[in-house]
């Protein structure tokens, strides 16, 4: 991550924060189909922890984060976190038994450096855990068209679930499985959604794979 794309983070830390209670039934669908991917037990670390939304309601206890402002709300919620980019881990060889990214993919300056430092400290066996916003989704598409007037998604790269496959692939990781959710439907309709297998339906997709 460069300093062009942690600046709005560290600028509207409280800004971004606040998204999570403004949308609070597509962030807890969210948190619902990561936690349906999480392994149970385990030492893990989420790279990209942000304000710890997602970790604190996790149980994962420990973070990376680049940006400090970010890090320091996320220690507010009890999470211990070390500043430093997803491209260049401050962790030795097979420190983890997991590694999570929640829509932390689209904002890498190298996904393939992050990928590989990711795998590197996992121990074997051990999974990574994606989650993001697919291009090809209603939402992805609408964030891609509007992506210049967002302070946050103006620096950001989309992918689509064939592009995070590809990826994960090179890197070496194996046995991928994948769910979603975030699906159209009507404002009558509005409650926490249920985590669906697979992709194509869903805007927001986790995949999970094996070293």
């Amino acid at each position: 991550m460069n300093m062009k794309r942690i600046a709005p983070f560290e600028k509207h830390a409280k800004e971004y924060d606040a998204w999570f209670d403004e949308n609070k039934l597509v962030y807890l669908s969210e948190l619902e189909a990561v936690k349906s991917m999480l392994p149970e037990g385990g030492t893990g670390i989420e790279i990209g922890v942000g304000t710890g939304r997602f970790a604190s309601q996790l149980g994962i206890k420990l973070g990376l984060e680049p940006s400090k402002s970010m890090a320091s709300l996320a220690r507010q919620r009890g999470i211990e976190v070390v500043e430093g980019v997803a491209e260049a881990l401050p962790f030795q060889d097979g420190s983890f038994d997991f590694v999570l990214m929640v829509t932390v993919i689209c904002f890498l300056n190298d996904v393939e450096k992050a990928l590989s430092e990711a795998c590197r400290v996992l121990k074997p066996g051990g999974c990574i855990i994606i989650a993001f916003i697919d291009k090809n989704s209603p939402i992805g598409k609408t964030y891609e068209q509007y992506k210049n007037e967002n302070v946050f998604y103006k620096e950001a790269t989309f992918y689509s679930v064939e592009d995070v496959t590809g990826l994960l692939q090179s890197a070496g990781f194996k046995n991928l499985s994948f769910c979603q959710t975030v699906f159209q439907h009507t404002a009558e309709d509005e409650q926490v959604e249920k985590p669906e297998p697979g992709y194509g339906k869903g805007s927001f997709v986790v995949v999970r794979a094996e070293k």
